[in-house]
């Protein structure tokens, strides 16, 4: 469970030498309650930038590597410079090492285009306690949402980001938004032709039988991490998986399903529209151990 105490400070460190170059010194703490980005910045005018969200558990990052290697795939995706991993990866460290304590931390690490004619990126990393995941490990309700595009998206349209984490997530915090007006808490994304695609912050996985499924990136989805650590961990455990395409009609009729992601971990869909879904408390824990570093 997250830690209770929201007066925790959370940490901020900006890395000026993201990009390469000589900036020295090359990252730096900032003090988080005082302004440190320009208005002219591209991702404050034009949403231009990339992230990844890492969940830090008893003070030990997961998935750091495949995280940072997502992140350089999604700079190379929107044209930004090849960020420089091992200068993150230390300033990652630096931020956890400089937080309080915490069962859980949630870890952003953030790169934009910079600030217009400048040539240059910016980059930080935020570190905050956890938000308190509990309740919905335990199960959410969750609708199925149009996103208007087919799965071939990916290799016709490529200038549309199908895969990419952007910072350009109005769609995604409107889609959540309608979720709630349907008395749900998230959304899975079905394609335009007809596929259970993800959800706005998360990964899809499904359970028939023995045999555990989650939507292939050729589909234009975001390469999960937690679901990759998931997926080996039920390998190991004697269980199926794979990664194909699947209907609705395939979720609603399923042994189970959840959403994965780096900070909630693996939740289970309670009810997806109308239909009332199976879930198996026993096995998300174990999920949610593997996910977390702590089986």
């Amino acid at each position: 469970m997250a830690h209770q105490q929201a007066d925790l400070e959370p940490v901020l460190i900006m890395v000026p030498g993201v990009g390469g170059g000589q900036a020295e010194p090359r990252f730096h703490q900032a003090d988080p309650a005082r302004a440190q980005l320009l208005v002219t910045d591209l991702v404050a005018t034009r949403g231009e930038g990339v992230f990844e969200t890492l969940g830090v558990f008893d003070g030990v990052a997961m998935n750091v590597g495949p995280h940072l290697q997502r992140l350089a795939r999604s700079a190379a995706m929107i044209d930004l410079p090849a960020p420089d991993l091992d200068l993150l990866a230390s300033a990652l460290d630096a931020a956890i090492a400089a937080h309080t304590a915490v069962p859980e931390l949630t870890a952003r690490i953030m790169m934009t285009r910079g600030v217009e004619g400048a040539d240059a990126p910016t980059a930080w990393i935020h570190a905050r306690t956890a938000e308190d995941y509990s309740a919905a490990r335990r199960g959410m309700r969750v609708v199925m949402l149009d996103r208007g595009i087919p799965t071939t998206v990916a290799g016709t349209s490529p200038w549309l980001l199908a895969g990419a984490k952007t910072l350009s997530y109005a769609g995604n915090l409107a889609a959540l938004r309608e979720a709630r007006r349907r008395d749900a808490e998230d959304v899975l994304y079905v394609s335009s032709d007809g596929w259970c695609l993800e959800g706005p912050t998360s990964t899809l996985l499904v359970r028939r039988g023995n045999t555990f499924t989650t939507t292939p990136t050729e589909a234009g989805v975001l390469p999960g991490t937690t679901v990759a650590t998931v997926l080996t961990a039920l390998e190991q455990d004697g269980r199926t998986t794979s990664r194909e395409l699947m209907r609705p009609q395939d979720v609603l009729d399923s042994d189970g399903a959840w959403l994965l992601s780096s900070g909630r971990l693996a939740v289970p869909i309670t009810r997806l529209d109308d239909r009332e879904l199976p879930v198996d408390a026993e096995l998300t824990a174990r999920m949610n151990a593997a996910a977390s570093g702590r089986g």
